[in-house]
Parts: structure tokens; sequence; C-alpha cells
């Protein structure tokens, strides 16, 4: 038994296809309304709460692997449920910004969680991706509404990751041998800026979208409402305002472990523009 948590998000539910395509079962996907989750034929809806970890009790019975997005609750008690379940083998999204910008709370955090499962007794494999191709919808409602979006270091070019293919590296993880006590940083097949989204989420929708820079401060005048201070200070500087050599570097990680090309911006811009439009 896989118990996949997040199972209606970008991961977990490209993760979910992949595992129920390839026959293997049986599965679960963890959500917090079972009855409103749509999720592939013959897994199996399940509902808990990370912020109530006694609630995946339930989840967790006769799981043996476990797919762990962090940070989402008491992780600490979050995986104590899961060895006192039985589960042999935890498979953890972490971040890259863990090697690559330790100094940054989120990534302390991070790295907080990758301790602890290592040393919970459980098995482990810990994926550390970068940015998200998937952060682009932060930007839908500057598209469908002004056709403009605005952000700061329009020429940072990061090795932005398609979530499908932290799935694919999951599922091999989950499903295949040799992957116990790995950690593998993950990113996207080449450096893409935040100009070069916008122009591939324009071609997606075919029509014209503006780019305009701004300033680090205004930036994060409008992220500190949201995020908060700290966070949004955090992600200025891993997309721009405190880049490294490690953080821009592409890795083949993606295509090392599952055999298939890393999938580009412009293919996630593309099976996205609805969200655009």
């Amino acid at each position: 038994m896989i118990l996949v948590t997040g199972a209606t998000g970008n991961i977990g539910s490209a993760l979910l296809k992949e595992l129920h395509a390839r026959g293997v079962g049986p599965l679960r996907g963890l959500t917090r309304d079972a009855a409103r989750a749509v999720l592939p034929e013959g897994v199996e809806p399940v509902e808990g709460d990370f912020a109530d970890p006694a609630s995946l009790k339930p989840a967790l019975e006769g799981v043996r692997s476990l797919f762990l997005l962090s940070r989402l609750g008491s992780d600490a008690d979050i995986l104590e449920v899961a060895r006192q379940a039985g589960v042999e083998h935890v498979v953890l999204v972490s971040s890259i910004t863990v090697q690559t910008h330790p100094h940054l709370g989120p990534a302390g955090e991070n790295l907080a969680v990758e301790q602890l499962l290592k040393a919970s007794g459980m098995a482990w494999t810990i994926l550390r991706p970068t940015q998200f191709a998937s952060n682009a919808l932060m930007w839908a409602d500057s598209i469908s509404g002004q056709e403009t979006v605005y952000a700061p270091y329009a020429e940072t070019a990061l090795p932005t990751i398609h979530p499908a293919d932290i799935a694919s590296v999951a599922r091999v993880a989950l499903t295949e041998p040799g992957h116990r006590g790995r950690t593998y940083a993950l990113t996207g097949p080449e450096p893409v800026t935040a100009r070069q989204q916008v122009e591939a989420i324009a071609a997606a929708l075919g029509r014209e979208v503006r780019f305009a820079e701004i300033s680090r401060r205004r930036a994060r005048a409008q992220m500190v409402a949201v995020f908060g201070p700290d966070a949004a200070d955090a992600v200025l500087d891993v997309t721009g305002g405190d880049v490294n050599h490690e953080l821009l570097m592409v890795r083949d990680t993606v295509p090392r472990v599952t055999g298939t090309p890393a999938r580009p911006f412009q293919q996630w811009a593309a099976e996205n523009a609805d969200a655009f439009r």
C-alpha cells in the first residue's frame, strides 16, 4: 500500500496518475475532503489533516510507503504516527535551498524535517526540487485581467522544474530498488528567466502578454501581505536577489532516474494555459 499526501495538488495528482497508469497498487490519496476529491479510478481517497496528526492514523493503516510533503503540520508528530503505523519507506519533498541557501529560514526548516526523517528509523528518499514551474500561477490574475506581469529580476534564469517531473522521480523511488537513502537535487532541463516564462505563457495563449520589471522594494511590499516579511525576503533572494552558481546549475537527475527527459517550461505553460485565460 502506498499513501500519497497532497493527492489533489500539483505533485500528488501527477504521482497518482503515474502509479495508476503503471498498475501499481493498492493506492491511497490523502485529502481533506475525500468526497470531493477527483482521483484516478481505483485510488482510494482518504481524509486527514496535517494539523491533527492523529487524524492520519486511519489513512496510514496498512501503508508501507508514504509520499510526504513537508512543513504542512508538525512533521515530528506526522513522522511518528507514520512510524507507529508500520510505514517502512518515506519519500519526502524538501527543497534545493537546503544546499544552495542554508542560511534562509525556510531552508533551515526543510533541513530539520530531513533530519527528523533520517532519525525516524524508516527508510527514506529525499527530493530537493528547485523553483516549481507552477509558481507562475501567481501571475494568473495579472495575465487574465491586466495582460501585464509585474515582477523583479527579469533576467535571472533558474532551471525551473515541472511538478510532474518531481512526481516521476517520486514514482521511481517508491516502486523501484536502489533509491532508499538517497537525496536527489531536481531541476528542469534548462534555465528560464521570468521574462521567458511570461513569453511562453503568451505563446500558449496565442496573444501578447506584457512584462514590466519592478524593483525588489515594490515586489516585497506586495509579497509581505501574502507571505510575511521573512518568507517574502527568502523568495526574493532565491529568485534573483541572492542567486549562486549551485542554484543556477542544471542537473541531470530527472532523466537519469526516470529514463525520460525533463519537461521544459513551455510544456507546463501549454498544459496550463487555461489558468491564465
